[in-house]
């Protein structure tokens, strides 16, 4: 009785496995087999995309960085231009300071010019003035007196002004002060190669000379140039 009993579920399993096997040769797929369950996930997915991972932490801290670094670049390219506008401000100042000073530069010493030809206007009237024969002296003596004056005005503008004039006699020959005209024996006291006679007087302004002195230079010999 027992055989008899696992001949027919063995038996009935075969029978089982025989319809599977002509099922699967028709294209009919069994409900719980793998392939369906496979072809069902592939369906659901199909349907349902799955949600897009959004930006990571690296990607949005670099966003920041990159928005406070333009932010950096537009206030450094503002300062900038206002440094380049004061530059040309400063630059145009300077420039138009240059041009006062090329044309105001001897305001001062002009003005005390002036005064310089006060007197010798008034000298000159005097001198132009009829006179009589006896007052001749008193007129010579007005020039004078007037000449004088304007001698001691002109120095006294000059030195305020930083202009002197050079007393090179005695002193060595030196080609940068002055211009040598000639040459002249060698007197008592005198050594040769330095100034013995002053034909033009040389002015220096500042230290700086400006105008070179003609002098006569003693030597040994009777030569002249």
């Amino acid at each position: 009785m027992a055989a008899r009993s696992m001949w027919a579920v063995r038996r009935w399993v075969q029978r089982l496995l025989a319809s599977s096997t002509a099922s699967e040769s028709r294209g009919w797929l069994h409900p719980f087999s793998t392939a369906t369950q496979r072809t069902a996930g592939e369906d659901c997915s199909s349907e349902d995309p799955p949600d897009e991972p959004g930006p990571s932490l690296a990607e949005q801290a670099l966003r920041l960085k990159a928005v406070k670094l333009e932010k950096e670049v537009q206030d450094l390219t503002l300062r900038y231009q206002r440094a380049v506008a004061d530059c040309e401000n400063i630059r145009r100042r300077t420039q138009r300071c240059v041009e006062d000073a090329k044309i105001f530069g001897i305001q001062s010493f002009c003005k005390d010019l002036v005064e310089v030809a006060d007197i010798l206007e008034k000298t000159t009237k005097c001198i132009s003035e009829e006179t009589e024969p006896e007052d001749q002296k008193l007129t010579l003596e007005k020039v004078f007196r007037g000449l004088s004056l304007l001698e001691a005005k002109l120095k006294s503008v000059f030195a305020k002004h930083g202009l002197e004039k050079m007393a090179p006699i005695g002193d060595k020959y030196d080609p940068h002060e002055h211009e040598l005209i000639c040459h002249v024996p060698a007197g008592i006291g005198v050594q040769p190669g330095t100034v013995a006679l002053v034909r033009h007087d040389g002015y220096k302004l500042h230290g700086r000379t400006i105008r070179l002195a003609q002098v006569e230079v003693a030597v040994e010999s009777q030569r002249r140039l």
